[in-house]
């Protein structure tokens, strides 16, 4: 049998999203007429899955879903952009995650999300899904899973020598676990996220390095903070020869409308760039672009842009 190619191994949460949008923010007691309704793929695994699917990059999802009609859709749209779905695995107990979003016409969202297979499964689990790991050129991970069980397939990443990306998103309300700092290679928080990591709320390059410098005292080698329409932030301490440590990326010019999918087109857009080779700052920008793409439409999973899009951008933002 002849070996699997190299691949970018997501492990993460599978949901279906019921999208609401909105002229504002229902206060309390309120009720709110919808303009605009959808349903789709969601869940930060699934999202970050198919967006590195149109970056034309060979990617695999380990998860769970329910065995239930959400499922099938999921699993539906995956297969059509090509994501290997061998280790997403079906959960007879437990139904397929939801998540229920509600954006307003600034393209500002909220989510609440009902976690159902993907919550269900601790650290004992680590060897139904660490298979996916093997010949990964990365890992992608986030946290709408078990953080014991992300600490687990981290740790076992590290011992196989697969760079580990970690999306601290959403932080877990008893914070992010300490094992995951020291192993992460790459940690991709925005700015309400580092807030909740290191106590200060990034608003420009200076605000975001010193919380960079939090994360890397414990244990990070890269810290690269997302900060939407101002830009992203990026540290590292292992640079390569000739490269900046530390540097900051200005956000494209596009016209946003809904900035769901926009961390998890970022992250795929970054993952793809380093395991083809290219430097932090120019796999940063890449992401960036990837992630500003991503505004311009609505939706989550099917938000992503392809290569030609991102190309396009780069190229227009160059001239």
């Amino acid at each position: 049998m002849s070996a699997r190619p190299a691949h970018i191994a997501v492990i993460g949460s599978t949901n279906i999203d019921f999208v609401a949008h909105v002229s504002h923010f229902p206060r309390p007691g309120e009720t709110l007429h919808v303009h605009d309704s959808a349903t789709g793929l969601g869940g930060k695994g699934a999202n970050q899955a198919i967006a590195v699917a149109r970056l034309g990059q060979a990617v695999e999802l380990a998860g769970w879903t329910g065995r239930d009609m959400l499922a099938d859709m999921a699993r539906a749209t995956l297969h059509e952009v090509r994501v290997n779905t061998h280790w997403l695995l079906s959960d007879g107990l437990n139904g397929t995650g939801r998540a229920f979003i509600t954006i307003n016409q600034a393209g500002e969202n909220q989510i609440l999300v009902d976690g159902g297979a993907n919550m269900a499964h601790g650290d004992t689990a680590c060897p139904l899904l660490s298979p996916v790991l093997a010949q990964a050129a990365m890992v992608m991970m986030q946290m709408e899973m078990d953080p014991a069980l992300m600490v687990a397939l981290a740790r076992q990443a590290r011992g196989m020598g697969i760079p580990v990306m970690l999306d601290p998103a959403p932080v877990p309300a008893a914070g992010l676990p300490d094992a995951l700092y020291a192993l992460a290679d790459i940690i991709t928080p925005n700015e309400n996220e580092t807030r909740a990591l290191t106590g200060i709320l990034p608003t420009d390059q200076a605000t975001a390095l010193r919380a960079a410098d939090i994360m890397h005292a414990r244990g990070t080698g890269t810290a690269i903070i997302k900060l939407g329409s101002r830009g992203v932030a990026y540290s590292t301490i292992h640079p390569r020869e000739g490269e900046d440590a530390r540097g900051f990326v200005p956000a494209f010019h596009v016209r946003s409308i809904d900035t769901v999918a926009a961390g998890d087109c970022f992250n795929a857009g970054l993952a793809t760039a380093l395991v083809r080779g290219q430097t932090l700052a120019g796999a940063v920008r890449h992401g960036a672009a990837c992630g500003a793409l991503a505004t311009t439409r609505a939706g989550a999973a099917q938000a992503a842009p392809d290569a030609a899009e991102v190309a396009a951008l780069l190229a227009r933002e160059k001239e």
